[in-house]
């Protein structure tokens, strides 16, 4: 058994492109230097035994086929049963178990690669050699070894969840196959633009499998078998054969017919959604793409391998696979695969001597990367040279396949509820053996023949265990999906609605979720000499300068047709001071370039006409834009190269957090009072932005400008000043934040923004209340001679810190705000302390993505169920690992989320948890019916049992189909309560409340068929039936038509009992179709007890009692049970519950985010301790180190 192949590091690469002299169909591989990663995920090898396998097959043949069935939902047994452990180099199948502790089995396939040794020469002469290497070669250099079997190069892999592992015989482990890429740096893809050959292309193809995200559509066939060897359809088929076998025909045949229209309209659901996830995961069309011999040949897409180099279309097209853009400017909308609207622009990787080296990423290098499943609405390259992509990833290897492969395969939802239900289940189970072991006895002792008493001793367990079950639990949800649909909330995971009613946490993103998309500019803060000047509201003022080009050009706007298209703010930027884009494209163009700026542009920043500037301004000249480094969260900023006309130099403009961009200006540019004022607009919420420029760089041309490296571009700039921008609330955030805080569920803000803007977007929407401090949570990494060391400093500038610290230790609560910097190094250095903290913050700010899907996890640890709230653009990792995903999208479905939501604002919070807290209680509610019809038929049928009767045939029918049925298909369209509550829903069956309702209504029921027999028994004009026949024989009866009659009450009022409204709910009386159901079952009720008709007397074998006084007793017990059941089930609630609780001791909560508070209450004297660094312990110093 080997652990962590799944995610093995020590391997080496497939270089990009071919530069083998030979030009021949051998795969580069290189060595690098090695690191294991380990994963949880552990694979152990199997070898197929004929003996065995014969067994097994004999087996099933003496069982009907019941292994079979075993292996169809448990395929480690078949394993286990037909094979023998051996090592993983020769097994033939591999079983998988991944950390939740799941089994999986996968075949291993055997393919023979093309011509021999798989060598090939890399761009620097160096061999490297795959296969058949010696001892020495394989201890100076890491090496791969795929598998060398009677001198021929063999590929042995298996392929799990669309992913193939392949063998790699000097590490003993499988690889997966997009390891074999994982080292390509920024100079392998560039030197890769030649492309592969065909015989290149055929051998990385039976490496990587082709470029589809294959979702299977099983057929009808297929289908029906996995659902009808469902454990629960394979028990309505023997139900059913045992109904045929009581001659209980005509129920037997609507059950079938039932379970028909129910499997076929379950196929059709299955077959649809299956159908719409494939259609939005697979991406086939014809592609170009580029050959050694520099021909451009058409091919399709699924012939992709990584290291095609493809030719961007510059109308735009599907993108098919990951690629890196190589050159020129992709205008990208990536609202299927993140859920966010805005078009994004890609520009090409960087490359030069710095970038040499840097390993390629696609998520480092995201502004640079084409996503599989992303449009490109626009490719453009100065020249005539075509737009290039390298292919990196391919099929599920991508980013868009791994999200789509984590829909196919979700991790298994952690909802105590469905565990307890398989507890119920298993109690039942009991209980039905321990009915079939009493019937048994009764029936001999009423002297039934030994094929009867089979028979009813069968039918006990289809009583106690109702078929129907996993069917009435999905109520609940498909009506909640069904209303999340109507608002403008789609799902694509239904079981995650009933966790929407357990979220405790909520994390926000902050800019277009809390926000607005688009900030309207409030104006621009100029820098002269070592001070700032008064603030211009009117940008179009502006003296013509540094300022207003690097206003006018440092953006990543381009033109569709004569509209400008890219970010809200880069467009309101650009709006405010007049300026327009030009387009570039056609010969003429690019000869006016040539003559007006001497190079060629990627755009051209036009100023606005004379007429529209005033009187005393200089009138500014246009600047043609050569080169544009997008935004990066890792960078936190952006620049551009520009030129004016003639013989202009060109300049770099810069834009991005104030204090990434003053970090990398000469200090003298930067203005003494820059912290005052950076503070007194972030303070006030809002969002500033840094702009500084470069008067001269040395590029001459348009190809020159592509070859710098952004860093070199980006150093000694000289401070324009500051843009400051009013970051608007959206006008339903603050009161959705509200009720969220009101209902008890805790509120994250999670922003890559400025810290001193989000503590003010967190006041301004009650995220942070009036009378909340807020304290700074400051970690330093540890450095030479110093270990890490945090702090905790309030927002508050107190003169006197003693009078500080105890004024805050007084009353005041107080919510933590601290840094993704600050988040690194706690994670890092303070591990033990970071649980604490983290139960205490409200605002993270200036967090890269990743550190946003870590926080969600670490959240998740702390045993909170944790929302995330985003609009997809930076959070989709945070989605994704979330329990409950939303995504502000205008699409229906976004791969990003379980949740879309369609509405731009976070009102689609509360309605999603007040849908779940709904589905929770209605599942509880319909469960617990379930349970009581089965205990409700079973306590009937044993007392018949007792008697020597049944019901009849005609009973059942009615029972099953019109009253149960009914209620259960209408029960779950109760809408959920208007308002959010402080309480949330009960996540547990086994549990007082449920055990206690379950316990004493069924005693009141047993009670009342026991009381209301005697009273029969009683009467004068009653007759027992004859017990020397059995039903149906014996029927009609007095015994039988009293019990029918009385537990076809009963199912009735249980109904009502467990069709609770507030808090979670909307009363009963407001569900029309279901108080409807009641009073009319309740009438044929009454009418079947009172003076039921001559055909409903021979259908359901009743026999009347002609004494009306009687059957007015039984309508006065039918109102008895009703008051009793309200009365206790209210009791148990409200009065018998609470009064428990109060005498029995309290416990400690298991959840560790509910220790931790406790914990934080008695240490209020002590937490935190303001002022006063705490250092990390060595160890983690050193380790960070």
């Amino acid at each position: 058994m080997l652990e962590g192949p799944m995610e093995a590091a020590e391997h080496a690469r497939i270089l990009p492109g071919n530069s083998s002299p030979s030009g021949g169909q051998q795969l580069n591989y290189h060595s690098l230097e090695q690191s294991l990663s380990k994963s949880s995920t552990e694979v152990k090898g199997y070898q197929r035994k004929i003996w065995k396998t014969c067994l097994c097959h004999s087996v099933s043949l003496l069982t009907l086929g019941l292994p079979l069935v075993i292996f169809h939902w448990k395929p480690h047994l078949e394993i286990y049963a037909k094979c023998t452990p051996c090592p993983l180099r020769q097994a033939d199948w591999v079983l998988i178990r991944d950390q939740l502790g799941q089994c999986f089995a996968s075949r291993v396939h055997t393919e023979q690669m093309e011509d021999g040794s798989l060598e090939s020469r890399t761009d620097e002469g160096r061999s490297a050699i795959a296969v058949g290497v010696s001892d020495d070669q394989a201890r100076s250099r890491d090496t791969i070894r795929l598998h060398q079997k009677e001198e021929k190069n063999v590929l042995r892999y298996y392929s799990f969840e669309g992913v193939h592992y392949l063998w790699v015989e000097r590490r003993q482990a499988y690889c997966r196959a997009s390891t074999l890429n994982e080292g390509w740096t920024c100079s392998d893809l560039h030197l890769s633009c030649r492309g592969l050959s065909i015989q290149e292309q055929s051998a990385r193809k039976m490496i990587y499998g082709p470029n589809l995200i294959d979702v299977p559509v099983k057929s009808y066939l297929r289908l029906l078998m996995d659902e009808i060897l469902n454990l629960f359809y394979l028990f309505q088929v023997f139900s059913i054969i045992l109904w045929f076998c009581e001659e209980y025909y005509s129920y037997a045949a609507c059950i079938f017919i039932i379970s028909t229209i129910s499997i076929g309209l379950s196929l059709y659901v299955t077959k649809k959604q299956n159908r719409t996830l494939r259609d939005m995961a697979k991406v086939v069309s014809s592609v170009q793409i580029c050959r050694p011999s520099g021909e451009k040949v058409v091919v399709s897409s699924v012939d992709l391998v990584p290291g095609d180099v493809l030719v961007i279309s510059p109308e735009g097209m599907l993108v098919p696979c990951d690629a890196a853009l190589l050159n020129g400017e992709c205008v990208v909308n990536e609202s299927l695969l993140t859920g966010e609207s805005t078009p994004v622009l890609k520009t090409s990787l960087p490359k030069g001597p710095e970038e040499a080296n840097t390993t390629y990423s696609s998520e480092d290098h995201k502004r640079h990367t084409l996503f599989c499943g992303t449009q490109v609405i626009q490719a453009r390259s100065c020249g005539e040279a075509d737009v290039l992509a390298v292919v990196t990833r391919t099929g599920f290897y991508t980013v868009k396949g791994d999200l789509i492969s984590s829909i196919l395969h979700p991790k298994p939802l952690k909802l105590r509820f469905h565990n307890d239900a398989w507890k119920f289940v298993t109690c039942f189970a009991i209980l039905a053996v321990i009915g079939t072991i009493y019937s048994i006895i009764i029936l001999r002792r009423n002297k039934v023949s030994r094929w009867l008493i089979a028979l009813r001793a069968l039918d006990i367990v289809t009583v106690v265990v109702p078929p129907a079950l996993p069917a009435a639990m999905t109520m609940g949800t498909m009506y909640a999906q069904s209303r999340l649909k109507r608002q403008g909330i789609f799902c694509v995971s239904p079981q995650r609605i009933d966790l929407c009613g357990k979220v405790r946490l909520v994390c926000f993103d902050k800019t277009g979720t809390l926000t607005a998309d688009g900030m309207d500019i409030w104006g621009v803060i100029p820098q002269a000499g070592s001070s700032f000047l008064p603030i211009v509201h009117e940008l179009r003022c502006l003296d013509d300068g540094p300022l207003l080009r690097c206003l006018a050009t440092c953006h990543t706007l381009s033109l569709l047709g004569d509209q400008p298209i890219g970010d809200p703010v880069d467009l309101r930027m650009v709006d405010s001071t007049g300026w327009s884009l030009v387009e570039t494209k056609g010969p003429e163009v690019k000869a006016c370039l040539e003559q007006d700026f001497g190079t060629g542009a990627l755009l051209v920043m036009a100023p606005p006409l004379l007429r529209e500037q005033l009187p005393s301004m200089k009138h500014p000249v246009p600047v043609a834009v050569l080169r544009r480094f997008p935004f990066s969260s890792a960078l936190r900023r952006m620049s551009v190269l520009g030129k004016g006309p003639g013989h202009s130099p060109v300049e770099a403009f810069m834009k991005g957090a104030p204090e990434t961009v003053a970090g990398l200006c000469k200090k003298e540019s930067v203005p003494q009072d820059f912290p005052q004022q950076l503070h007194q607009f972030t303070s006030n919420g809002f969002r500033v932005l840094g702009l500084a420029y470069k008067p001269s760089v040395a590029v001459g041309s348009f190809e020159e400008a592509q070859e710098v490296t952004r860093d070199w571009v980006e150093m000694d700039m000289i401070f324009l000043g500051l843009l400051v921008l009013k970051n608007v609330l959206k006008p339903e955030t603050a009161p959705v934040i509200c009720v969220l805080r009101s209902a008890g569920i805790q509120t994250v803000m999670v922003t890559g923004d400025n810290m001193l803007t989000a503590v003010n977007v967190a006041r301004s929407c009650h995220m942070v209340e009036a009378k909340e401090r807020v304290v700074f949570v400051n970690a330093e990494p540890p450095s030479r001679g110093k270990v890490a060391a945090l702090t905790f400093t309030p927002s508050e500038q107190v003169k006197d810190a003693q009078q500080q610290e105890s004024d805050f230790q007084e009353q005041r609560p107080y919510s933590f705000a601290l840094n993704g910097k600050s988040f690194a190094v706690l994670c890092e250095c303070f591990p033990a302390l970071l649980p604490k903290i983290l139960v205490q913050t409200t605002i993270f700010a200036q967090m890269l993505p990743d550190q946003k899907t870590r926080l969600v996890e670490h959240l998740q640890h702390l045993n909170y169920c944790v929302a995330m709230c985003g609009d997809g653009a930076n959070d989709c990792g945070a989605l994704k690992a979330a329990d409950v995903g939303i995504s502000l999208s205008e699409a229906e479905a976004s791969a990003a989320a379980p949740f879309t939501s369609q509405r731009a604002n976070i009102e689609c919070v509360p309605i999603t948890i007040r849908e779940g807290r709904c589905s929770l209680v209605t599942s509880f509610g319909l469960f617990k019916y379930m349970a009581f019809y089965s205990l409700t038929q079973f306590v009937s049928v044993l007392l018949l049992y007792t008697l020597n009767t049944n019901l009849s045939d005609g009973q059942f029918l009615f029972i099953d189909l019109i009253i149960t049925t009914t209620i259960v298909a209408l029960m779950g369209k109760t809408e959920p309560a208007e308002d959010l509550g402080l309480k949330r829903p009960q996540g547990a069956l086994v549990s007082l409340a449920v055990l206690g309702s379950l316990c004493l209504q069924t005693a009141l029921i047993v009670a009342l068929l026991v009381i209301v027999y005697f009273i029969t028994v009683s009467q004068q004009w009653f007759t027992p039936l004859n017990s020397t026949l059995s039903a149906p024989a014996n029927l009609p009866n007095y015994e039988n038509t009293v019990v029918f009659c009385t537990s076809g009450f009963q199912y009735l009022i249980l109904a009502v009992i467990v069709s609770k409204g507030r808090p979670f709910r909307k009363p009963l009386y407001t569900n029309v179709p279901f108080l409807m159901a009641l009073l009319l079952l309740a009438g044929v009720m009454i009418w079947l007890t009172v003076y039921p008709l001559a055909f409903m007397k021979k259908f359901l074998c009743l026999k009347n009692a002609g004494d009306l006084s009687f059957k007015v007793i039984l309508l006065g017990m039918a109102a008895l049970h009703f008051f009793t059941a309200f009365i206790l089930e209210v009791g148990l609630d409200h009065g018998l519950l609470n009064g428990f609780r109060k005498l029995r001791r309290k416990k400690a909560s298991k959840k560790l985010y509910k220790q931790l508070q406790w914990e934080l209450s008695q240490e209020k004297s002590s937490w935190p301790p303001l002022h006063t660094p705490v250092f990390a312990p060595n160890r983690h110093s050193s380790a960070a180190r």
